[in-house]
């Protein structure tokens, strides 16, 4: 008689070893070199995939901060060489939102600019209406190579009719980048540089043609291996597939090929049941995570709010668009990390006139131990002012975590003030 058949067992993981894995696939675990080379940056964007691009830049652009998180001090011309002013390496597209990614993966977007294009192009959407703007901008970068919008609107032509208007040009720009017929040639300042994608994706790379299908089990495989360990939903939201049966197609064809497994995360459960995840077979799991990081909200460790709720217990919201008077930690308070535990926020800001960053709110999370941690983050401002080249540090009295980090700041190089935030006030 055949034996009979027994379900294999799932393994199972604690929610620290969740976090170390996450965090060593994120390049946490790893030390940091003594100086930061461009094989470094190469490095870490294996493992990070994109790197997202803001516009805030009260303390340092976010695409700046995940290469200052996990290698330290750097350069950030280094960064403008590698990734902002040329295409050689890396462009500009909606892998996430706006972000930079490599050149090479340019075709893995391809069924995204098809259905941007299609979107647009029926009798009544945008593409369709606006069809002479798109051909005389598509003829201007054809004729002039990669142009900024400034050099369009300060040489559009004036004899053009009522159909002219600026807003259009730009809009026409967006466009034709998202429909892969424009990329990025790189940036002056912050200002992006359009041109027409032959003139700046290489050739074999813009003949490849990769089916949705494709793409997406390649996008998904590359979310497992940058988060170590995922749910379905951290998978369709790490390159915004917004597709979550394609993802669990994917996953189930990436479990078939041993590439991976099936596991029970503890705590990860909704309605008292626990939330499929799987892990990537790269996955290593550290003992333990000794590292602190200031971290942008941009970040993927943070950047999905459900994922960063469920892995590190942060209930994370940027305050960017609350006025001011409702704000609970400020501005564009960053999360910060020790060891595997998120242990606090800070809102930080750049007084480049006068030389000094401004920590203007700080506050502890759940997991905290402020009498250890204080010191870990304290640490971490130091470093980020000297990295921003600011001469001192200034620590308001807003945040129950403001004054443990004045302490563990108290004498300090750079030198330490005290300032008051308008809130105290209040």
């Amino acid at each position: 008689m055949a034996p009979a058949m027994t379900a294999t067992k799932i393994p199972t993981l604690s929610a620290s070893e969740a976090r170390r894995m996450t965090l060593a696939a994120q390049g946490f675990s790893r030390r940091m070199p003594d100086a930061v080379a461009p094989r470094h940056l190469h490095r870490a964007m294996e493992r990070l995939g994109v790197l997202q691009i803001d516009s805030v830049n009260v303390f340092a652009r976010s695409h700046y901060m995940p290469m200052f998180s996990r290698l330290g001090d750097y350069d950030p011309t280094l960064l403008d060489r590698t990734f902002v002013s040329r295409t050689t390496h890396y462009v500009e597209y909606l892998a996430h939102e706006a972000t930079f990614m490599p050149v090479a993966d340019w075709p893995l977007w391809g069924f995204r600019m098809r259905a941007w294009q299609e979107r647009v192009s029926t009798p009544d959407a945008w593409g369709h209406v606006h069809a002479r703007t798109l051909d005389w901008v598509r003829a201007e970068l054809r004729d002039r190579g990669p142009l900024r919008p400034a050099d369009l609107r300060e040489d559009a032509p004036r004899d053009r009719g009522t159909w002219w208007d600026w807003d259009e040009a730009k809009l026409a720009l967006e466009h034709l980048w998202r429909n892969g017929e424009v990329a990025i040639a790189g940036r002056i300042g912050f200002e992006r540089r359009y041109g027409l994608a032959e003139q700046i994706i290489p050739a074999d790379v813009l003949g490849t043609e990769i089916s949705r299908e494709d793409a997406v089990r390649e996008l998904v495989r590359r979310a497992a291996r940058s988060y170590g360990v995922a749910t379905v939903a951290d998978l369709n939201d790490y390159y915004r597939l917004r597709d979550q049966a394609a993802v669990r197609s994917a996953v189930d064809d990436l479990v078939d090929s041993g590439e991976l497994e099936a596991v029970t995360v503890r705590g990860w459960e909704r309605g008292g049941r626990p939330i499929p995840a799987w892990r990537h077979r790269e996955a290593a799991l550290p003992r333990r995570i000794d590292r602190a990081a200031l971290l942008t909200p941009f970040d993927p460790v943070v950047w999905f709010r459900d994922r960063a709720l469920r892995v590190f217990d942060l209930d994370y919201r940027i305050e960017i668009y609350v006025p001011a008077a409702k704000r609970r930690y400020g501005y564009y308070s960053l999360p910060v990390l020790v060891g595997d535990r998120i242990v606090a926020r800070v809102d930080l800001k750049a007084d480049r006139p006068a030389s000094a960053l401004q920590v203007q709110s700080a506050w502890w999370e759940p997991h905290a131990d402020p009498l250890r941690d204080a010191e870990r983050v304290a640490e971490e401002l130091v470093r980020a002012a000297r990295w921003q080249g600011l001469e001192r540090l200034s620590v308001s009295g807003w945040g129950d975590a403001s004054d443990a980090v004045a302490r563990a700041l108290h004498g300090s190089e750079p030198p330490i003030e005290r300032h008051q935030h308008p809130r105290e006030a209040a």
